[in-house]
């Protein structure tokens, strides 16, 4: 089965995998999914990751919670293929006036909203975490 949209399908998961509660998440491995569970490591969003190599590439996310809430609110897709969201390097989106995280993918790579304003450089904008 083909799937249209991996990063929405990651999003899904990890929103899932904290609402019922879980410890760990699993999901077919790809590039630009690593960079951005990897961005979310580093923003404190997670605990950590692990890259399982088999047959089938996997990544496995282990999920942080404080106090038994998860620490991840809002996981929220903008870009989709059927609708691509960019924005300029004066325009890009401050989350809750900073407060939260909008995780760009930009010529040099995929970082964080903050990254991308202070490199100077914009691009498309793919989710918003809180």
């Amino acid at each position: 089965m083909s799937m249209t949209d991996p990063i929405s399908d990651m999003l899904t998961r990890l929103r899932n995998g904290q609402r019922a509660g879980k410890l760990k998440i699993d999901m077919p491995l790809s590039k630009i999914k690593k960079n951005i569970v990897q961005l979310l490591k580093t923003e404190g969003y997670i605990k950590d990751y692990q890259l399982i190599d088999s047959v089938k590439p996997t990544l496995v996310v282990e999920l942080k919670y404080y106090k038994g809430f998860p620490v991840i609110g809002e996981i929220k897709r903008v870009s989709t293929p059927g609708l691509r969201v960019y924005r300029g390097k004066n325009n890009l989106p401050k989350v809750y006036g900073g407060l939260g995280v909008a995780i760009i993918s930009t010529s040099s790579g995929v970082m964080t909203d903050k990254a991308a304003r202070s490199k100077g450089i914009g691009g498309e904008v793919l989710c918003y975490i809180s």
